[in-house]
């Protein structure tokens, strides 16, 4: 029988993002439950800045038709409203993005340049990879760098406790860049920045993108040992 150490360790190193899903259902006793464990996550003076919208299947099915017929649109013109990436990627950024992005469409059969191949990807992002439960992330505008470090942790504590539960997950940043569709399709008011949406659910074993293992740097390329 693992310990406890064992069975958070391998919860973290199961942990992977998850894009394909079996339809399988999730239930929501355990979806509540999963968000209060991801709830004990740390912040600052107690903050919890952290607001989750779990989508039934109405709201579901009214955004990602909007999200559809805005990634068809040659006028609707996606861009965060929250600068996630740089605007310039300098190295070893760049290698490490480029290769974890051509390894995924090498799996799916997605050439350099074959546009409506990664079209039919993104579209897949957007309808949260088939996950039988999908969920938005925001935060309120005015708050600071701090809380989006608490919601971070906030975020990963329900990754890890989800693959504790036998359960996969996707983070999806995508949402960001669609974020007027996503505002007006949950109603989400102006104070609150759409930050991400999670994909829950059972990994489809079969699908070729879940075989996706991106790599990770040993300890000695990122941490100095001080005396």
């Amino acid at each position: 029988m693992a310990t406890s150490a064992q069975a958070v360790e391998l919860a973290i190193r199961a942990r992977r993002a998850v894009r394909a899903f079996l339809p399988d259902p999730v239930d929501p006793a355990l979806v509540r439950h999963l968000l209060e464990l991801a709830a004990r996550a740390p912040s600052g003076t107690n903050m919890q800045p952290w607001k989750v919208r779990v989508l039934g299947p109405e709201s579901r099915a009214r955004l990602e038709a909007g999200l559809l017929a805005a990634l068809d649109d040659p006028d609707f013109k996606p861009k965060e409203e929250y600068r996630y990436y740089p605007q310039t990627f300098t190295e070893p950024y760049q290698s490490r993005r480029r290769k974890v992005g051509w390894d995924l469409y090498g799996l799916l059969g997605v050439v350099r340049g074959d546009h409506e191949g990664m079209k039919r990807q993104t579209a897949y992002n957007l309808r949260f990879f088939g996950a039988p439960v999908a969920l938005m992330v925001t935060i309120d505008r005015d708050l600071e760098i701090g809380s989006w470090l608490d919601l971070g942790m906030f975020v990963q504590n329900f990754l890890i406790a989800a693959q504790g539960h036998g359960l996969d997950t996707c983070p999806q940043a995508i949402f960001a860049r669609f974020h007027p569709v996503v505002r007006e399709a949950l109603a989400i008011p102006t104070h609150e920045v759409v930050v991400c949406g999670i994909a829950l659910g059972h990994a489809d074993p079969d699908a070729p993108a879940n075989r996706l293992v991106p790599e990770r740097e040993p300890v000695e390329n990122f941490t100095t040992w001080l005396k």
